[in-house]
């Protein structure tokens, strides 16, 4: 920390009970009170220095000059600022810091110590050491600090707006082209073991310095001074992350409700790892605003899960409506970088309905979806056989929100007081494009099936109407056409895709194998082709017998689907039972005379038996009869 030494005679003040006494053999003939101290001093010291006193005494010289009395109640930094005054004005020595610079500086302007009263008086002194220390981190953020004890005359004089403009400078800067000393960097080593002091060096290179590392020292100040900072490195030109970086850092440090980790354990109302107590909550919900309004807009810049903490701790502290808006504004534009976790917000209201704030996420989602719509092409309806199986799909942010909705949707979907309206109106927000896939929401609609038993069956088909059944994998389906929970209708919808697909699959591969057996070289080399002639002909023939066995598995494939549609439609119309109507379909459980049937021919064909329960996408199987997607 600097330093600057001024005066030369020894200390000759002593501290009596209340009463600071100047020893230097002559009475006192002038009494300074301050505060409950008073200071017996000399008349001729203090008028060759202060202006004020030489007004004061004036004032008073028509009476008693043995009993000069007088009342500095108010002169900044108190009677510590004064006892330093009256020192500098003996001559006694006193060393300048910047634990004291700012209120000394005050007081001297309060006791108007100008060049008028003597060259090289106290004025100018602070001020010459204060520019000395603006070109330094360490002592320019104890300065700023100090502002706090005098502030309105710390800003009448402008050391406040000076620290703040150097400290911004700084933070903006490249800290590896300047020299001044960062917190806790004023003596650093070298790998090599080469001592470093204010960045200076011939042997060595200093320490890279990330660009947090102002987050620290700055974490000390008082929310109106940060703020202010936070304005000034704006104005400077610093990238909005690096903003963003700052303000996590001072909101991790005080706010204390917005980790999980931080919640009041015990009674005890102090900050984790701090002796310094935690504000109140109206405290807390005035800094929570703050911060918010001082995020950047960008988009990205802030990450997302901080967001959504950031709303679960303004919900917690009854923030202002128009803050919540702000926050549920910045995660709409970014729900794509949420996760679902961070989704989960407890529902805090007063009239407590759902476990979950179901509401918060709709609003999230509308502001998602609004701005989207201006930003994103209309995405294409179709879906190739390639997605149906299995296939990789391009990850939109559509998409991404999407996936993210579906489960969120089979998270809350257990809650049995969530009402099927709420259910439908957050699934139905999101595009049929923008899922490749229905699996997602068919398991939250069977979870809230499965939860909600009681639904009649009008509204069990209302809620699945929002998937498509043409969009649900193999596994997907195969689950679907043995769920009790859904309606007969839809059962039948996805059998019948089932079947068109399985007919649109093999009459691709039969087209692909008949052009394959009618191909032939009608030009080319002649040579080379009579060369090939008897290979052609072998391959032709085996070609053929092949084609011909898939044209009768075809044909009976289609007689097979046929009599199915017939016998689908017959109970349709006659309403059996569901039993019956699931044996009809061959859905019932298959013997064991059948297993081993099974196995003996994957034995002969060299494959495994299948599996007798679903297998889902990479080993997803069905628990307790939901569909696990």
């Amino acid at each position: 920390m600097a330093c600057m030494k001024l005066g030369s005679k020894p200390d000759v003040f002593h501290l009596d009970g209340q009463t600071w006494l100047c020893s230097s053999g002559l009475p006192s003939d002038v009494i300074i009170e301050v505060g409950e101290l008073s200071f017996h001093l000399h008349k001729f010291p203090l008028l060759s220095r202060s202006g004020l006193l030489e007004t004061l005494m004036g004032e008073l010289s028509g009476g008693d000059e043995n009993k000069c009395v007088l009342h500095l109640h108010d002169i900044p930094g108190g009677p510590r600022a004064l006892l330093l005054v009256a020192k500098f004005c003996y001559g006694v020595k006193i060393e300048l810091s910047a634990s004291n610079i700012v209120s000394l500086r005050c007081a001297a302007e309060y006791m108007r110590m100008t060049e008028e009263h003597g060259e090289g008086n106290l004025i100018v002194q602070t001020e010459n050491f204060l520019n000395e220390i603006f070109g330094n981190w360490t002592d320019s953020i104890k300065v700023l600090e100090n502002c706090e004890e005098v502030l309105q005359q710390a800003e009448e004089l402008h050391i406040v707006s000076r620290c703040i403009n150097s400290l911004a400078m700084k933070a903006c800067a490249d800290p590896s082209l300047f020299s001044w000393p960062m917190a806790g960097q004023s003596a650093r080593q070298s790998p090599e073991g080469t001592a470093f002091w204010n960045g200076i060096c011939t042997t060595a290179k200093p320490h890279p310095l990330s660009e947090d590392w102002w987050y620290d020292d700055v974490c000390f100040l008082r929310l109106p001074l940060y703020r202010r900072l936070i304005q000034a490195v704006e104005m400077g030109g610093m990238k909005p992350d690096r903003i963003a970086g700052s303000l996590i850092h001072y909101a991790k440090r005080h706010l204390s409700l917005l980790c999980r980790q931080s919640s009041l354990q015990n009674g005890n109302r102090s900050a984790p790892g701090t002796t310094i107590s935690v504000p109140s909550d109206a405290d807390q919900r005035n800094l929570l605003e703050e911060l918010v309004e001082l995020l950047p807009d960008q988009k990205g810049v802030t990450p997302t899960n901080f967001l959504l903490r950031l709303l679960r701790t303004s919900m917690i502290l009854h923030a202002s409506p128009s803050c919540r808006e702000n926050l549920e504004k910045r995660i709409g534009a970014q729900l794509d970088q949420a996760v679902l976790e961070d989704l989960l917000i407890p529902n805090m209201g007063y009239s407590v309905e759902t476990l979950y704030d179901i509401d918060c996420i709709q609003r999230i989602l509308d502001h998602f979806m609004l701005l989207d719509r201006d930003s994103t092409d209309c995405a294409s309806n179709f879906v190739d056989e390639g997605q149906l199986m299995g296939g990789s799909h391009p990850l939109t942010p559509m998409t991404m929100v999407a996936n993210l909705v579906d489960g969120y949707l089979a998270e809350v979907a257990p809650d049995v007081n969530l009402k099927l309206p709420k259910f439908q109106s957050l699934a139905a927000v999101i595009p049929e494009y923008a899922r490749p896939l229905d699996d997602g929401i068919y398991r939250a609609i069977d979870i809230y099936l499965k939860a909600h038993p009681w639904l009649t069956d009008s509204e069990r088909e209302q809620i699945c109407r929002l998937m498509n059944c043409q969009k649900l994998s193999l596994e997907a389906s195969t689950h679907a056409a043995q769920n009790e929970r859904l309606p007969l209708r839809v059962i039948v919808q996805v059998l019948f895709f089932e079947q068109l697909r399985l007919r649109t699959s093999i009459a691709g591969w039969f087209f692909v194998s008949d052009n394959l057996g009618n191909s032939q070289n009608p030009s080319g080399n002649l040579t080379l082709a009579r060369n090939e002639a008897s290979i052609q002909t072998g391959t032709a023939q085996d070609q053929t017998i092949a084609v011909e066995s898939m044209r009768e598995k075809v044909s009976e494939l289609e007689k097979e689907c046929l009599n199915m549609r017939e016998e689908i439609e017959k109970l349709v119309k006659t309403k059996g039972s569901w039993n019956a109507i699931l044996k009809k379909l061959g859905f019932r459980v298959k013997s064991k005379s059948c297993e081993a049937k099974v196995s003996k021919k994957c034995i002969n064909t060299k494959q495994s038996p299948p599996s007798t329960e679903p297998q889902m996408n990479g080993g997803k199987t069905q628990k307790n009869g939901e569909f696990e997607g």
